[in-house]
């Protein structure tokens, strides 16, 4: 009884025994967390990660970087020149056919015929004594007619004042895709490479401040009509541009033959007149036989040679606009995009690279951990690419 009684009292000690032991190991796992807490403390790194410094390019690169966007200007521009061609050919185009489908009818028609007839014998009319103004007038009446009856109706399906806008917009979007594959050809970072590009001028309309952008604000312009300095561009091209139509050079030929023609028919249409015996002398004539006129039946005989006259003299005509157009650097549709590549060619020239600043170099680290920009002072003591000096 006394053995059993004793192993029961041993059996009641062991619980207690067994809540130390289990204190204990508690305390030691406890012990063993602080541990690896703080050995994981010790080891994250003592500078964040934001106070890196910053990746620094090379004067070579922004060589390189500048090569390019020169490049990519003038791929820009080439790219813009085929789509103002392909527009401008879509213009002549409406162009001809309007001129075939009004103009060339209306004039040679009877009733214009007869019209011109009795503008023709009023500006004689008026003339002063020793003057003959009816080649200039009849010239300036016919470009009015032309500009109606053709290039009015066009332009509200298609305007060269609109083919240039959309020509420049064209080459800047061009352009500004070109400049994001440089920056990531060359690793730039953003914030350097937009640095980089607002210290070119694209626009330097002098002396407004407000009619001068950088190559930045050009191709991020959003839309680019809102960017002040594009709008007093565009604006003055327009101005210089004048209107549209046929030159004082190739309407007034014109305008001799057909006031030829129409003397020519005046004289053999008809006789002197009562007023032509009130008024006497050559405008007592022309009124006369202006007001005679002639028949439409010698009207239709003679309509085809006058139609071939129209066309011999608009055919060219139409093609000395086009060719103006398409290549008159000042006012033409390729105006502003000329302008735009010639100013960021000559601001590209201009420009030296600029220092980035960055943190010192820590002692020890070998040279070839640091790439270097250019110094704008003595670009000789640039260092190399491998950024190790020539020995």
């Amino acid at each position: 009884m006394k053995d059993s009684i004793r192993i029961d009292a041993t059996a009641d000690e062991r619980p207690e025994s067994g809540s130390f032991y289990g204190t204990a190991i508690l305390l030691l796992r406890a012990l063993l967390v602080a541990l690896i807490v703080g050995s994981s403390g010790c080891a994250t790194p003592e500078r964040p990660p934001d106070s890196a410094p910053p990746v620094q390019i090379s004067e070579r690169t922004w060589q390189q970087v500048d090569s390019d966007i020169a490049n990519a200007s003038s791929t820009a521009t080439e790219s813009a020149r085929d789509y103002a061609c392909v527009s401008l050919d879509h213009w002549r185009s409406l162009i001809q056919e309007h001129t075939e489908a009004d103009f060339i009818p209306w004039f040679g028609s009877y009733w214009t015929q007869q019209w011109l007839t009795y503008k023709m014998a009023w500006y004689k009319l008026g003339a002063e004594e020793g003057t003959d103004p009816t080649v200039k007038q009849l010239a300036a009446y016919l470009r009015e007619q032309y500009h109606e009856r053709v290039l009015a109706p066009v332009a509200k399906e298609i305007d060269p004042d609109v083919i240039r806008e959309q020509t420049t917009e064209y080459y800047v979007q061009n352009l500004n895709k070109q400049l994001q594959e440089i920056q990531r050809r060359y690793g730039v970072p953003s914030d350097q490479f937009d640095r980089r590009i607002k210290d070119i001028f694209a626009i330097a309309l002098a002396p407004h401040p407000d009619h001068t952008a950088s190559l930045y604000q050009l191709v991020h312009a959003d839309p680019i009509a809102r960017l002040p300095a594009y709008e007093a561009l565009i604006a003055q091209i327009r101005k210089d541009a004048g209107g549209t139509g046929p030159s004082e050079d190739r309407i007034s030929p014109m305008a001799q033959q057909v006031s030829e023609k129409l003397a020519a028919r005046l004289i053999t249409s008809g006789g002197a007149s009562a007023a032509a015996a009130v008024v006497g002398g050559i405008p007592g004539m022309i009124i006369s036989l202006g007001a005679a006129g002639f028949g439409a039946i010698e009207n239709e005989r003679d309509r085809p040679k006058l139609e071939a006259l129209i066309r011999e003299n608009l055919n060219p005509a139409l093609d000395d606009m086009w060719r103006d157009l398409m290549e008159n650097p000042a006012t033409g549709v390729m105006a502003a995009v000329y302008y735009l590549s010639k100013q960021i060619e000559e601001s590209l020239a201009k420009t030296t690279p600029q220092p980035v600043e960055f943190e010192p170099v820590p002692q020890g680290i070998p040279r070839s951990d640091t790439i270097f920009i250019q110094d704008k002072n003595n670009d000789d003591e640039a260092p190399a690419d491998n950024g190790y000096e020539d020995e």
